[in-house]
């Protein structure tokens, strides 16, 4: 099967596995942290520094206190003044190491939390600025699905890894340089051990990043399996059906599918780090015995020993320390690669005019609509032209799958047409500003939200930036939308919390469709688009609903969507749609006396009514 088309592409695509990539991935990353808070980068940055270059004074404070010791202990040595000299300056440097410590920690969390914040907005924010068909590619699920995996921590980690890497490598070359002078076979020793040791791991940060990055998929369907297990929606259904051992065995299979891979890799990497062990500290422990035969011979001190012997162990740690960190810092980039790939994806749909009409009438002209959704090969509508007069009431009918939905989409311009156009009193829907053609249109959807909020705020979103705050009209609103004896009814009224995850009260599907239609009704658009209005009212909120109809529509140009000829028989036309084409249009009587695919459909309905 060929890919989905996808009229997304990445502004600049980081390659994320591969070595060469890691310097363009670092310059994308690092800028993350210093924009969102220099004097803490900083910070950070000094406290490592800190703690890289003491350790090679430390470990010559102690070889000095070795001499002293043994001086002083000599018959007429030294004053004990000395001794203690040292002993101040290692105690200074101790505290200065720790207190080092202690600061990045500190300055660390605060830059993560910062970054964390940061990012998470960054994301949010790019997200909702995607258009629909972003949401409806299972392969831009995957990436999204990577991109909020921890992205701050993947950023800070780079940083702190690449830190880390950095005071570890000043660590080891002031060390190699003191001990190259007690023993100069030293570099010749280390070298051949930590190359290989850097590539292996690298290699291994490569392979767990490939592991994680084909996981997405994987890790979306362990979610929706725990999805269904855990929300109330879908918990009767998958009680009566027992499905819960069958959910359960799946999440398994793929729970223990990660962590057989896990472990691979973990065995991997301690193979490598035991290798590393015990060829570093083998080699490490003949120079030293060599050291020892000279100190024995009289060519090097007492104190050269000590050294020596404490600089070796500070070495291989520093080196293992070095290889690890800088290993990390290349595995985090990829990771941050997935972030730059995520925020680098621009929607299909923009704004190429971004025209604000300074009056609008709501008249709507298609001309030879044609669409495709990606993935498919099946049209959804083909070639299909039509007029609505200002505020006119048009009925779109027709069978599933015959393109209603999609084309009252294409109009509120959530999709973009394949071919033709589609023009708002004359003017091209792609000349127009997206924000404020969004403004301009209502819309009921058929799978339609059900805010965790209070009701009065469930009406609010539809204009939320004029009335959120605005009780009186929010109660004008509800009671023209004939939601007020609803809402009055409820424990608070208007502030009564809806939905179960954060509140105690829950509605029937047809109250919650009430509100909507409120919301709908609370937005000041030239253009109200509703789809199945009046799917879970039963017959006597149906009949009301009706009754308020023309007012709910007054002024705008409305487009209905439905099954219920009791409804679309009050449009002034009616289209009815085939095919993914409009293949019928006239009034309710007129299609009934035209004997055609309308007639055939409004039998079809007065039969099961009166079966039922």
């Amino acid at each position: 099967m060929s890919p989905p088309r996808s009229r997304f592409r990445p502004k600049r695509q980081i390659d994320g596995a591969s070595l060469h990539s890691y310097w363009a991935n670092a310059v994308w990353a690092l800028p993350l942290l210093w924009n969102t808070d220099r004097i803490l980068l900083a910070g950070v940055i000094g406290s490592v520094a800190v703690q890289s270059i003491l350790p090679a004074g430390q470990a010559l404070v102690s070889r000095e206190l070795i001499n002293v010791v043994v001086a002083v202990l000599e018959p007429g040595g030294q004053p004990t003044q000395t001794l203690w000299f040292w002993v101040g300056v290692g105690m200074t440097l101790a505290i200065l190491q720790a207190s080092a410590g202690v600061a990045n920690e500190l300055w660390s969390q605060l830059l993560s939390s910062r970054l964390d914040l940061r990012l998470t907005t960054d994301i949010l924010t790019h997200a909702a600025s995607l258009d629909l068909p972003f949401f409806e590619d299972p392969r831009y699920q995957d990436m999204l699905e990577r991109a909020q995996q921890s992205p701050s921590s993947h950023i800070f980690a780079f940083v702190h890894n690449a830190l880390s890497a950095a005071s570890n490598v000043a660590q080891a070359v002031s060390l190699i340089a003191i001990l190259l002078v007690l023993e100069p076979l030293t570099g010749a020793v280390v070298v051949p051990i930590i190359v290989p040791y850097l590539i292996s791991q690298w290699r291994l940060a490569r392979t767990k990043y490939d592991v994680q990055h084909a996981r997405a998929t994987k890790r979306r369907w362990t979610r929706y399996f725990v999805g269904r297990l855990t929300n109330r929606g879908s918990i009767p259904e998958v009680k009566l059906l027992d499905l819960a051992p069958l959910l359960i065995a799946n999440y398994r299979t793929l729970a223990q599918e990660f962590l057989a891979q896990d472990r691979s890799l973990l065995r991997r990497r301690f193979a490598g780090a035991i290798l590393f062990v015990v060829a570093s500290l083998g080699s490490l422990y003949l120079l030293f015995s060599r050291v020892i035969t000279r100190v024995l011979a009289g060519a090097l001190t007492l104190g050269d020993v000590g050294l020596y012997g404490g600089a070796m162990l500070r070495l291989r740690s520093a080196l293992d320390s070095a290889v690890s960190s800088l290993s990390g810092s290349m595995a985090e980039t990829l990771f941050a690669a997935d972030l730059a790939e995520f925020l680098n994806t621009r929607p299909g749909i923009l704004p190429e005019g971004g025209q604000v009409p300074a009056e609008t009438h709501g008249e709507i002209r298609v001309e030879g609509l044609s669409f495709t959704y990606p993935g498919t090969s099946q049209p959804a509508l083909m070639n299909v032209s039509l007029h609505i007069r200002p505020g006119e009431t048009v009925a779109l009918v027709g069978e599933n799958g015959a393109g209603k939905t999609t084309l009252v989409k294409l109009l509120a311009r959530l999709y973009e047409p394949d071919n033709g156009r589609i023009l708002l009193d004359g003017r091209d829907l792609r000349d127009l500003s997206l924000s404020w053609l969004y403004s301009q249109t209502a819309f009921v959807f058929q799978d339609f939200n059900r805010y965790e909020a209070t009701a009065a705020d469930n009406i609010s979103f539809g204009d939320w930036r004029a009335i959120l705050h605005d009780r009186p009209a929010i109660e004008a609103i509800a009671r023209r939308a004939d939601a007020h004896d609803l809402i009055t009814s409820l424990p608070q009224g208007y502030d009564t919390l809806l939905g179960r995850m954060f509140g105690k009260y829950d509605l029937s599907g047809g109250q919650w469709q009430k509100l909507a239609i409120a919301r709908a009704a609370a937005r000041p658009a030239c253009l109200l688009i509703l789809d199945e209005p009046t799917s879970n009212l039963d017959a006597r909120a149906e009949y009301e609903l009706f009754s308020r109809f023309r007012e709910l529509a007054r002024g705008r140009t409305t487009i209905l969507i439905s099954h219920r000829f009791t409804t679309v028989s009050m449009a002034d036309r009616i289209l009815v749609m085939a095919g993914g084409r409009i293949v019928e249009q006239g009034t309710h009587r007129q299609l009934l006396d035209q004997g055609g695919a309308y007639a055939a459909l409004y039998k079809l309905h007065r039969m099961q009514t009166d079966m039922s």
